[in-house]
């Protein structure tokens, strides 16, 4: 059964357990997040894409909810979020408020199972023992590294892709097949850091 959630579509995707700071100015966002805190639930993130040579923007329509788990009021007067993504949805219909706020209609998806980590993607579960011994990466990410699931969904977080890649990502369905995906990306990564 669909059930709508208001939406913030941005030029970012949102995945499962990462943290997304978050700065919010327009007041329709302004409101947003007062009812998502009187009610008690989330927003939907939508990566919003830029239509090519004139062509209209365009949203996915894969999404992952935001929950706020602080705001305070920044220097320069706007208001600061941190959020955290939690369960990923699917969008069924679109519609703006009257004061332009995009509201989706929503099925969610279901949770990924807890699947071990398959020998093939041992090289990326020692990735993450490495990377989370910097104290403020670790601070950040909320991962079980012995989870398919939770470990690529936290690589995918940090790693440097491009909007389309990081999409590709989030959509994927089984855990196993985002770990074959990641490989070669965590590989272009490597290669990159090293020509810089």
């Amino acid at each position: 059964m669909s059930e709508s959630l208001p939406l913030f579509p941005l030029q970012t995707v949102l995945f499962p357990d990462a943290v997304l700071p978050l700065r919010i100015f327009e007041s329709r966002y302004i409101d947003m997040v007062r009812e998502c805190m009187r009610a008690g639930h989330g927003f939907g993130v939508v990566a919003r894409f830029s239509g090519d040579e004139g062509a209209a923007p365009w949203h996915a329509r894969i999404g992952t909810e935001a929950v706020i788990t602080d705001f305070n009021t920044l220097d320069d007067g706007l208001l600061g979020l941190q959020t955290r993504g939690q369960r990923r949805f699917v969008l069924e219909a679109t519609r703006a408020r009257e004061d332009g706020l995009l509201v989706g209609e929503i099925e969610w998806l279901a949770p990924e199972p807890a699947r071990p980590i398959a020998a093939r993607h041992g090289a990326l579960q020692t990735l993450m023992h490495e990377l989370l011994r910097h104290q403020e990466l670790a601070a950040q990410l909320q991962v079980d590294p012995d989870n398919a699931t939770s470990l690529g969904f936290a690589l995918a977080s940090i790693l440097p892709l491009d909007l389309g890649q990081a999409q590709q990502l989030l959509e994927i369905r089984d855990p196993a097949e985002r770990l074959d995906a990641l490989m070669p990306l965590v590989e272009q990564a490597a290669v990159r850091s090293e020509n810089d």
